[in-house]
């Protein structure tokens, strides 16, 4: 094992010697750290968790017990190849949830932010991007290559479909399954996962200014109201003069290229829906 002296180890727990521990990182009763794991300063790994394969804990990490991070992906079509996991900073990592390996398929990585949340149960797997400041509560479950902006929140019991991206600010609601992608600041909720309006508790409580939320409101209304394509769309906010930061990035999530079809507002579809 390579680091300071200043690591504390529970004898029960089993460290490899190849693993490397930054300053004050502690290791808990019968907790497992594997060859290839790298653990930031400050990191806590409580009893009973595994951490394994090629990954990354960024500093002041807690990983809480039977937590399992770094584990193979649950893909049939993952062969063994050296893939990774990088986990940023100050995350909470609660009870059995489990973080996968990346595979070759999909770009070997699979990468987490700093401040972000998973409660009991979550699931990130193989290939994820899940940015800074994310929340998944009880027992959500990203699906392999899903890419989730900052500052989502996901509520417990929800399920991301494979390759589905949730823009920045997004709220998903209860028992939510998503199948499509979801706009910056997207409200979503309902089994079938409807967009039924804006993030706008989201938008206040990070101090987004009133201004930027009421233009970002417009837009969402004339997308609301439009008929036409997504092209249309944007081409009616460009007509209107609808302008801001908020809508250039709701402008710039649409234009980006994915696997996926755009969850339209209630009662409206993208044209190319994808289950």
């Amino acid at each position: 094992m390579a680091g300071p002296s200043s690591a504390r180890i529970h004898p029960t727990a089993v460290v490899h010697e190849n693993a490397m521990l930054g300053s004050d990182c502690e290791i808990g009763p019968f907790s497992i750290v594997g060859p290839n794991v790298v653990l930031g300063s400050g990191v806590h790994v409580k009893s009973h968790a595994v951490v394994t394969g090629r990954t990354k804990i960024g500093d002041a990490t807690v990983i809480y017990p039977f937590a399992c991070v770094g584990e193979i992906p649950q893909d049939r079509k993952y062969a063994g190849e050296e893939t990774k996991l990088i986990v940023g900073k100050r995350n909470q990592i609660r009870e059995g949830a489990t973080l996968n390996l990346g595979t070759d398929g999909g770009g070997g990585i699979t990468r987490v932010g700093n401040d972000c949340l998973f409660m009991t149960g979550s699931h990130v797997g193989h290939d994820c991007h899940v940015g800074n400041n994310v929340v998944m509560a009880n027992q959500v479950a990203l699906g392999g290559h899903c890419v989730v902006g900052d500052h989502v929140t996901i509520g417990g019991l929800s399920g991301i479909h494979q390759f589905v991206r949730i823009g920045a600010g997004a709220i998903i609601g209860a028992m939510t399954i998503v199948r499509r992608d979801v706009i910056p600041n997207g409200l979503v909720q309902g089994p079938s996962g409807e967009l039924e309006g804006l993030n706008l508790v989201g938008l206040r409580r990070r101090k987004v200014e009133k201004t930027e939320i009421d233009t970002l409101r417009r837009a969402f209304r004339l997308f609301e109201c439009s008929r036409g394509s997504l092209e249309e769309a944007i081409r009616s906010l460009q007509a209107n003069g609808v302008k801001g930061t908020l809508v250039n990035e709701l402008v710039e999530f649409i234009q980006a290229s994915s696997g996926r079809s755009i969850l339209m507002p209630t009662g409206r579809s993208s044209g190319n829906a994808s289950t």
